[in-house]
């Protein structure tokens, strides 16, 4: 169960046309009154007697009584809405409802003879309106300071006395919603999506490709959109705002959006802390390449999360929601729509109360701006392990944010998860398929040494792995790492004390995987790709306007 308390108004009249009238899409149904402050308002819907003009007179009786002493903006108007899947309430539970919500918000408190007039009124099945003018009967005004915040609480408790469904609920840093306005403009456009929306996922990709706050500008100009950019007398960035071409107001001037208002991490003095905490030079080479050195990164992340401190571990959260911002630029065309939802999800687990100590996260964030600037893997297997790395990352931020109550972004980790699998499996097939045709070829002899090696390496875990389909591709794997000289019971044993197992829904995958990180194995595992992937993409030199407002 929500509540949307919206801006306060000034017109009683207005509100109750449209609750009582048939909606914007003619979706209202039977609009009546089910409760008020007495118990005897005039019900318009109802009552063939009762007008409008009469129920807006009787609730602004003490706003006119108040004169210039009552608020210029006196109509509080909340909407509370039960979950798709609640059950349907009655109109004396919604009254009930109605009534604990105007006391939490401190409009109504209970017993006090003087609370604010109001009125609650339904038309439809999920939702109520409630509706209040904000002088109390001793003309005063309401003190109704921090109203959602303790109006949601509330609808926590009634959510559980009522045995509905308990909402995850957000810690206030959650990117600002479209207005209606927005979202109506959009349509009337034949967008998808609104201008905020499209204008967040450019800015948060520039930030995630950048190494600079002048070639996040260039890279956000090289989309088509506009870009603003504000400093102060000494030369120094004080801010900017963005703006897409063909989006403009009913002057003809383009609407712009400021970077704070696109989401709270997007704003100038936010997006510079990241940036400054990038100073490792790109160009430093550890012999390994950069997709191979991108998965190793990512695959520490489960490790970041569980044993560091809260501050690294949000800023581990942050570059993986950069790498996932990043990975659509690269990937194969095939692959695209579903990285894309997995980032747009993840946008909001990216953040939280807890401050993010980006230092932390130096080496991850490096490597993601790297492989921006070299070629898309070929090899499936490569593209297989760093999407496995980055899965099991976010399996691991879901279950950091949930540990910390964080509902909002746990249920967003959750989401991306779905989406991430769904490029995984695409992804994986073919490499899987021939790692596994490798494993059933091999030697009955060099087939059980393996076995063993792995009821000697995993002894609780064997026998689950050995019963899975993944099998064959794991010995086929180990039996290439021994080939090459590595030991391969020194290599299960540091791929399970690494990293956690207990999440993944094929051990035998993940340690597939593992394996070929630690011990470089992509080459030649697979001859192709499953789909052929992108040009990289290269930050595009436009010219940056310095422009002040």
């Amino acid at each position: 169960m929500i509540a949307n308390i919206v801006k306060p108004g000034h017109k009683t009249r207005g509100v109750l046309n449209y609750l009582y009238g048939p909606g914007r899409a003619n979706e209202h149904t039977d609009p009546h009154l089910i409760a008020s402050w007495d118990g005897f308002a005039p019900d318009p819907g109802r009552d063939s007697e009762a007008t409008l003009a009469q129920l807006t007179t009787a609730l602004d009786l003490r706003v006119k009584q108040a004169r210039d002493k009552a608020p210029k903006e006196h109509v509080w108007h909340c909407s509370v809405r039960a979950a798709p899947e609640d059950r349907a309430l009655s109109d004396e539970e919604w009254a009930t409802v109605a009534r604990r919500v105007l006391n939490a918000a401190g409009i109504v408190p209970d017993g006090d003879p003087d609370a604010c007039r109001w009125v609650a009124v339904r038309h439809a099945e999920d939702h109520i309106h409630i509706v209040a003018t904000k002088v109390r009967g001793d003309l005063r005004p309401a003190r109704n300071w921090n109203d959602f915040l303790r109006a949601d609480k509330e609808l926590v408790a009634i959510e559980k006395e009522y045995g509905l469904r308990q909402v995850p609920r957000g810690d206030r840093t959650a990117a600002k919603r479209p207005t209606r306005a927005e979202q109506e403009k959009a349509r009337r456009t034949g967008n998808a999506r609104t201008s905020r929306e499209h204008l967040r996922t450019i800015v948060r990709t520039a930030v995630s490709a950048a190494t600079t706050a002048a070639e996040v500008f260039r890279i956000i100009e090289g989309t088509g959109a506009l870009v603003d950019v504000q400093y102060f007398p000494s030369g120094d960035v004080r801010g900017y705002k963005v703006a897409l071409s063909d989006d403009t107001n009913a002057q003809g001037e383009p609407v712009w959006f400021s970077g704070s208002t696109l989401a709270p991490d997007l704003s100038y003095p936010k997006i510079a802390e990241r940036l400054t905490a990038t100073e490792t030079k790109l160009t430093e080479q550890t012999g390994a390449t950069a997709w191979r050195r991108f998965a190793i990164a990512v695959d520490q992340t489960p490790h970041h999360l569980a044993h560091d401190e809260d501050e690294a571990g949000q800023a581990h959260i942050t570059v993986l929601a950069e790498a996932l911002d990043a990975l659509p630029l690269v990937a194969p065309a095939g692959l695209r729509p579903q990285l894309v939802q997995a980032a747009t999800v993840f946008e909001r687990a990216a953040r939280s109360r807890i401050p993010a100590q980006h230092q932390q996260a130096q080496a991850t964030r490096c490597a993601v701006k790297a492989v921006l600037r070299e070629p898309a893997p070929q090899d499936g297997a490569l593209l297989s392990i760093v999407l496995d790395a980055l899965l099991l990352a976010v399996i691991a931020a879901q279950h950091w944010h949930r540990t910390r109550q964080h509902h909002q972004q746990a249920e967003a980790a959750r989401q991306t998860v779905t989406h991430l699998r769904t490029a995984y499996r695409a992804t994986a097939s073919e490499p899987l398929t021939t790692l596994r045709q490798r494993g059933e070829r091999l030697t009955e002899t060099l087939r059980r040494r393996h076995e063993n090696t792995l009821r000697r390496a995993l002894p609780e875990l064997a026998e689950q792995i050995l019963a899975e389909p993944g099998w064959p591709s794991l010995a086929a794997t180990l039996a290439r790492a021994e080939a090459i000289g590595h030991k391969p019971t020194a290599l299960l044993t540091e791929a399970t004390a690494r990293r956690q197992t207990d999440t993944a829904t094929s051990l035998s995958e993940v340690l597939t995987w593992r394996l070929h990180r630690l011990a470089d194995l992509t080459a030649g595992t697979t001859s192709s790709a499953p789909t052929s992937p992108s040009v990289a993409h290269r930050p595009i030199n436009t010219r940056l306007q310095r422009r002040t407002r």
